[in-house]
This record gives structure tokens, sequence and C-alpha cells, in this order.
């Protein structure tokens, strides 16, 4: 004689401020302890953003002149740290996406579900939880580049300034990441998803290259991509060269873009994902 286990049922969503953020900082705990249980994470951790300082500082050192470097020899590391940082915010994408994914495969979505706690809270605590991992890679990077040769050259202030700026484009992205990984069927896709298409936006901003150097017709399109908005800023901020900025709006007022495109980013996959997360829930 067998029996069937009684089906998981949603439980009554709770409402109140307090209460949704209580409920996302137990999430966020929940994930970051997790994390950190896994070797293979750390790992991941420390050793990607030391390889791509050292990759572009001295494997690509040279591929591009930067005006002062015959005086300067870390010039170029100078100018190209600010696209490494950026660059690495922006891949955010990825944890949040194969996380939401992974939690979703394995039914722990489900188990949540059925707790009577704020919906958003799943959500939310795994931004958190990210972002929190952001900030220990961004870390990394910048003790990283202090060790080639970069450096901040406009005051503590300012350069806070450029960190907190970075993060808030990780905030940002970290919602995208959020939507890809419960849109998709499975971590494999979601680690597909969250990183193919963040390669023409990287290449295609003023990270790594003059936008100048673009045919003309993609020269607008480099100038108004988001990442090209967080490099320029995050130059301008630490005092490092930009020695390529243009006229235009983007170029002459990289901070203010910057933060008009966080809110436009979170103001339109946060509210995605949550109401994502709520029919995936209603199934």
């Amino acid at each position: 004689m067998t029996t069937e286990a009684a089906p998981l049922t949603t439980a009554p969503n709770r409402v109140g401020f307090s209460q949704a953020f209580s409920d996302a900082m137990t999430i966020t705990w929940r994930n970051i302890r997790s994390g950190w249980r896994v070797p293979d994470n750390q790992i991941y951790m420390f050793i990607q953003p030391i390889m791509f300082v050292l990759l572009f500082a001295y494997v690509f050192g040279g591929a591009i002149p930067v005006p002062g470097m015959e005086d300067d020899p870390d010039a170029f590391r100078k100018y190209v740290m600010a696209g490494i940082f950026a660059q690495t915010m922006a891949f955010a994408v990825a944890p949040a996406s194969v996380g939401l994914a992974d939690d979703i495969q394995k039914g722990l979505i489900d188990r949540f579900r059925s707790l009577p706690m704020a919906r958003s809270a799943v959500i939310s605590g795994r931004v958190v939880a990210d972002l929190t991992n952001q900030a220990i890679v961004l870390a990394i990077m910048i003790v990283c580049g202090l060790l080639v040769g970069w450096r901040i050259e406009d005051g503590v202030l300012r350069f806070l300034g450029g960190v907190g700026l970075l993060l808030l484009f990780a905030f940002a992205m970290l919602w995208v990441g959020a939507l890809i990984g419960l849109s998709v069927g499975s971590p494999q896709v979601a680690a597909s998803a969250g990183l193919i298409w963040l390669f023409p936006v990287t290449f295609l901003s003023n990270a790594f290259i003059p936008t100048t150097t673009l045919p003309g017709w993609l020269q607008p399109v480099a100038d108004w991509n988001p990442l090209s908005a967080f490099v320029a800023a995050t130059r301008d901020l630490f005092g490092n060269p930009n020695v390529f900025a243009t006229d235009g709006f983007p170029a002459q007022h990289p901070v203010l873009l910057s933060l008009i495109w966080v809110v436009v980013i979170t103001g339109i996959f946060a509210p995605l994902a949550v109401r994502k997360y709520k029919k995936t829930a209603s199934k």
C-alpha cells in the first residue's frame, strides 16, 4: 500500500515592508552561507578577478596605444582598469540567473512558496547575497589593480563614489539575471542566456577600445551603451585617463547617465522579475 505525498500549497503572503525586509535578509543569509559552503564558489570568486586583471594588464597591455605610454609604462593599466571593473559588475548577471534557475530545478522555490513569507523576499534575498559577493570580487580586483600599477588619482571620496556606482551597476544587472533565471528551464541554459548577450555589449563599448575607431553608424550605439557610461564615470571618479572621450552627452556627463541607467534597468527588470516569480509560484 502506497501513500502519495500531499502537494505543497502556497501559504498566505504576508504584507508589510518590515516583514518583507526581514524575510529578504533571512534568504540573503541563507544564500551567502550555502554559497560559501561550496569550495568551487570561493575558487571562482577569487581566481576570476585576478585572471581578468592580469590578462588585460599584461597580455593586452601593448595592443591599444594610450597617450602618455612613452612617459608612463602604467598608462594603459590606468586606462583599462575601469573597463575591467565595469565588465565584471555587468557579469553579475550570471550568478543571479544560474542561482535562481538552480533553485527552481531543485524544488527549493516550491518549498519557499509553501512558507508564510513575502514572495519578493526570494528574489531580493538572492540579489542582495549576490551583490555581497560582487563587492568582495570588486575589492579583490582593486587590490590586484594597485599591485599591477593602477592608481587612484582623485581622492578617497571620489574613489568611494566610483565604488558605489559600480555596485549600483551590479545591483541593476542582478535584476536582469533574476528575470533570466526565472524564465529558463535549467541552470545550464541560464549560464548561456545570462552571458552570451553580454559579450557584444562589453566589446561594443569604451571599456577596452576607443569608440571613435568603430564604424560611424556604430559609434552612437557604443556611446549610449550603459556599460560605456559606467566605464567613463568610473574613470572620471577614480581620476584615471579617459583620453578617447567624445564631445557627446554620454562622455561629458557619465555619472549622471550612469545613475539614469541604474534607475531605468532596475525599474524595468525588478518588477518583471517579481511578477515572473509570482506567476511561477502560482502554477
